[in-house]
């Protein structure tokens, strides 16, 4: 793949889709600095870490378990979105589509990873608000440039929401608002 330019090795570490910035408000500090620590690694709560924001935040225990959950179940949910974006575009990893060469649909799937991380962030925090209004602007900008295909990205939360969703059916409903939010500021991407 190209070597990126210096523009968008910017970008990319400007285009943060998280902000806890206003969770300090309803959540104790040493709360949000797990969290922050967790998007600063771009990793996943550790069982550890959600034991220790259950004990410190209680309104979010009975969440707990779905995180862990999806958490362990993420390949199995990026793998059923990457499915649905390859139907719904079939040419896309073809020379010529958006996602062409295989570096480029790798960085697409890499993505998707992050985006349900992201995602498991509001749930654990239950916090549907959980994006950066910047984060998202820089993350445009930077899609943008590398002419990323938003269609196909969009069609993608909607198979991770999908995947997730039907994996944790007694929440469903409680669930589908955090896929919601990303999904509709990703969407408006387009415009």
């Amino acid at each position: 793949m190209a070597q990126l330019t210096q523009k968008v090795k910017e970008l990319i570490t400007k285009a943060r889709i998280v902000s806890f910035a206003q969770w300090q408000q309803t959540y104790p500090s040493e709360a949000v600095k797990i969290f922050q620590a967790a998007d600063d690694a771009g990793k996943y709560l550790t069982d550890s870490e959600l034991t220790k924001i259950s004990s410190l935040t209680p309104q979010s225990s009975e969440f707990i378990s779905v995180v862990k959950y999806l958490r362990d179940h993420v390949t199995e949910i990026i793998d059923e979105a990457r499915e649905q974006v390859l139907t719904t575009f079939p040419d896309i990893t073809s020379p010529g589509g958006g996602l062409y060469p295989s570096e480029r649909a790798a960085a697409c799937w890499r993505d998707f990873w992050h985006f349900e991380r992201c995602i498991t962030y509001g749930i654990a925090g239950q916090n549907i608000e959980y994006t950066s209004a910047e984060g998202l602007h820089y993350m445009k900008l930077l899609y943008q440039e590398l002419q990323v295909p938003l269609d196909a990205m969009v069609v993608g939360l909607e198979g991770l929401k999908a995947a997730s969703l039907k994996r944790c059916e007694e929440s469903q409903l409680s669930l589908a608002p955090y896929f919601d939010h990303l999904i509709q500021k990703m969407a408006a991407f387009k415009n």
